[in-house]
């Protein structure tokens, strides 16, 4: 294991995992009551406010975010508003814990889009091998969706899977502001997004009119602040001290947190095929991530 891995960031690696967990908690007991497009809106809205304020005019922002807002537009609709979006749809159907571990397949679909747009990032038998798996294990997930008899419909389980793919293609484009402070990044596509998500939500939802109970509004805050604001926050704390490998790591363990959380507050329950998939989906991002396979070479 990397050696920058030290307890503290463990620490803070499980934290992360947390409350990017808690992302899909916080959606389904808003989305009850708030609908997707204005929840999107208020999530990427009072994040950007957020982040505004932790940069505070500092990295030359607004210069950054004058000059490439086509840049920020285009990565603030595929990394923000439509996964957002698609995800909150499925939400309104299935758990915090089913659509965590189907919007978890991102980083075999990053791998797979990847080998296609970059010349140094292709495929490799470890890498084929890691999403093939992980594909299974979706096909586990969404397979009771074909029949009638399926718990969740079908659409509502594809929905986290397309966020996932937006989040792939996000992920190559993003490739693009490795030169520029990640916290710029974070608050101008979040700054970009919100702009996008606005007439959506004005024209689908008309949200003067809607009346949320407070734990809905408290849910949108703890959302916006803590699982989007401040987890891209701590995001950029670990991949500085630990780098962007080990901070990818977090993947494994958002599923869980949220089916925890679910489990804990909402009464949610995964099914024994449910767990099957997610067992899949997680040895194909361990294969993937490769560090595991080299230790037990390393070792032998």
């Amino acid at each position: 294991m990397d050696s920058r891995m030290n307890a503290w960031t463990w620490g803070l690696l499980v934290l992360l995992g947390l409350i990017w967990g808690g992302s899909f908690f916080f959606a389904r007991i808003a989305v009850q009551h708030v609908p997707p497009l204005t929840l999107v809106f208020f999530r990427l809205l009072l994040a950007a406010l957020a982040l505004h304020v932790y940069i505070a005019g500092r990295f030359d922002f607004y210069a950054i975010l004058k000059a490439r807002w086509r840049e920020f537009l285009i990565l603030g609709f595929i990394n923000n508003a439509l996964p957002h979006a698609l995800i909150f749809f499925g939400q309104t159907r299935i758990g915090a814990g089913l659509a965590a571990i189907l919007n978890a397949t991102t980083p075999i679909w990053t791998v797979l889009i990847a080998n296609y747009f970059t010349s140094d990032e292709k495929l490799s038998p470890a890498k084929i091998a890691g999403c093939l798996v992980g594909l299974v294990g979706t096909i586990v997930l969404i397979g009771p969706g074909l029949s009638a008899g399926g718990e969740a419909p079908l659409w509502a389980m594809l929905l986290p899977v397309l966020a996932a793919i937006s989040y792939g293609f996000a992920a190559t484009y993003g490739k693009r502001f490795k030169n520029v402070p990640a916290p710029v990044t974070a608050a101008g596509q979040l700054t970009a997004s919100s702009l996008i998500a606005l007439p959506l939500s004005l024209l689908a939802d008309r949200p003067w009119t809607l009346a949320a109970p407070l734990d809905a509004f408290l849910a949108i805050l703890a959302l916006a602040l803590l699982s989007t604001a401040f987890g891209y926050i701590l995001y950029f704390r670990i991949m500085a001290s630990a780098g962007a490998t080990n901070a990818s790591l977090v993947t494994l363990l958002v599923p869980p947190s949220a089916i925890l959380l679910g489990v804990l507050f909402l009464g949610e329950r995964l099914a024994l095929g449910e767990f099957a998939g997610m067992a899949l989906i997680g040895f194909g991002l361990v294969i993937l991530d490769g560090r595991a396979y080299r230790m037990l070479a390393r070792a032998a």
